[in-house]
């Protein structure tokens, strides 16, 4: 079975970067289109950004766009995403997921079929 473990998450200032890594083991990710969730505490689990498994579709939501940007190395087996920009309110715990549905991606929970256990976000001063 397809294993996905994030790394990454940190401390950071408002303001500040951080990049998040996905690495996938046991099958090769370019059978995969991947993407990143969060859950804050109190909150459902939301879609953040997503790419297709060549990485020729990316997605984001509106709250993150301008600021988070995914990208894959299919070489590495790892999915990233850089966060800038950082707020507050994207302290959370991020997850990677993969789909079979590699030729597109979506920012909708039950598209994917693999899930990693999260890595922890907070942004605070």
């Amino acid at each position: 079975q397809l294993q996905l473990v994030e790394s990454g998450g940190e401390l950071v200032q408002p303001g500040g970067s951080l990049r998040l890594s996905c690495a996938v083991s046991r099958f090769t990710l370019d059978y995969y289109a991947i993407g990143w969730f969060r859950q804050a505490p109190g909150k459902e689990r939301e879609g953040v950004s997503c790419i297709s498994s060549r990485g020729v579709i990316t997605n984001h939501a509106s709250s993150v766009k301008g600021r988070f940007t995914i990208s894959r190395d299919n070489a590495k087996n790892t999915v990233y995403l850089q966060m800038n920009s950082l707020k507050p309110e994207d302290t959370a715990v991020y997850y990677c997921a993969a789909s079979m549905q590699r030729a597109t991606c979506s920012l909708v929970l039950s598209w994917y079929d693999y899930w990693g256990q999260g890595t922890q976000v907070t942004v605070s001063s």
